[in-house]
């Protein structure tokens, strides 16, 4: 009969881990690599994407209900011999074969998931029971991407993975921050139960090209306001702070983790701290500096601090953001001009 030790409160399973696919060992295919992403076509899914069928050894299958993602974020992998899309709910049962998951499946926009709360929350848990069931199934290795909100409105700065959060649990944001984190304990009870190999990253405030635009967070709102030429709006009291992490940042972490050996959770995100106030004068300077910034009310629950502690993505993936912010806006400012049809003026 298997047994579980426990080491305080982490608990690490002895049970055997299920057969792994006959995939992974090259039996089928000759060293491929099969990998799903769910969200795939959302925009870290998308980059994520990119850089994995840059490897001629990964096949990847994408599964997207596109309630937040575009098909137009995959156009240039659309025919390709490595790649696949499938128009899929993650609600639903999904059988495939596969090595790898790379689970992003869910509305990570205020607007969007608070416009779909009980949507959202089915998405994080009925989803992710989903593709760890999956998971258990072909014997394939899944990677949570959680996220910052687990934390809350956190009451240590920074955070580190071993704060349990501060989190509202009947707030309007709660249908996110709630849904992942019973994400990450279905994660772990899979693991322990069931032997499924898993990874869990906490991911903080990511920007770059093919954000959806005005899609209520703040790097995105802040550019397309300036390119367009109105007042940047800075919620009130603007001194709560966020770190950004550009995108190949991000994915780079992401496949990191996944190839290791660490279960996680991992936090992934750019310790670089920033006030709402210091955003938008940076904001300004770099795309238009004739708008104004003006304060607009707050949303309820508004994390006041937000800064990842990542001495464990150095420790044990060897990982640490490149792109400062001031290098990564002006490239996140070409996407949004070329997709809002306006020029940047002489």
């Amino acid at each position: 009969m298997a047994k579980e030790t426990s080491n305080g409160n982490n608990h690490v399973s002895t049970k055997p881990p299920p057969e792994p696919s006959p995939f992974r060992k090259g039996k089928f295919i000759q060293g491929n690599m099969r990998i799903l992403i769910t969200g795939g076509a959302g925009f870290i899914g998308s980059h994520l994407v990119d850089r994995l069928l840059q490897n001629e050894k990964n096949e990847v299958i994408v599964a997207d209900n596109y309630f937040t993602g575009s098909k137009d974020n995959l156009k240039q992998w659309i025919g390709h011999p490595r790649f696949e899309l499938i128009r899929h709910d993650v609600t639903e049962t999904l059988l495939v074969e596969v090595d790898q998951i790379y689970h992003l499946a869910c509305p990570a926009s205020p607007i969007f998931y608070k416009y779909n709360p009980v949507k959202t929350i089915k998405t994080t848990v009925i989803g992710t029971m989903n593709m760890l069931g999956l998971a258990k199934r072909v014997g394939a290795r899944i990677l949570l991407t959680s996220t910052s909100e687990v934390y809350g409105d956190p009451l240590v700065h920074p955070q580190d993975e071993s704060y349990w959060g501060n989190v509202n649990p009947i707030g309007v944001r709660s249908c996110y921050d709630e849904g992942k984190r019973v994400a990450e304990t279905l994660m772990f009870d899979y693991h322990r139960q069931h032997g499924v190999e898993i990874r869990i990253a906490r991911i903080f405030n990511t920007y770059g090209p093919r954000m959806n635009i005005d899609d209520g967070r703040v790097v995105s709102n802040f550019i397309a306001q300036a390119i367009r030429g109105e007042d940047l709006t800075v919620q009130l009291p603007g001194t709560q702070t966020r770190s950004f992490c550009y995108v190949s940042d991000m994915v780079d972490g992401l496949i990191r983790l996944m190839e290791g050996e660490n279960t996680g959770p991992i936090n992934i995100g750019n310790p670089g701290e920033f006030t709402m106030l210091e955003l938008a004068e940076t904001v300004k300077e770099i795309i238009n500096p004739k708008v104004n910034i003006i304060q607009v009310e707050n949303t309820p629950d508004d994390p006041r601090q937000r800064k990842p502690d990542i001495t464990k993505a150095k420790e044990l993936l060897g990982w640490e953001p490149k792109v400062t912010l001031r290098d990564g806006l002006p490239l996140m400012e070409e996407n949004f001009r070329t997709r809002l049809g306006i020029s940047r003026p002489e």
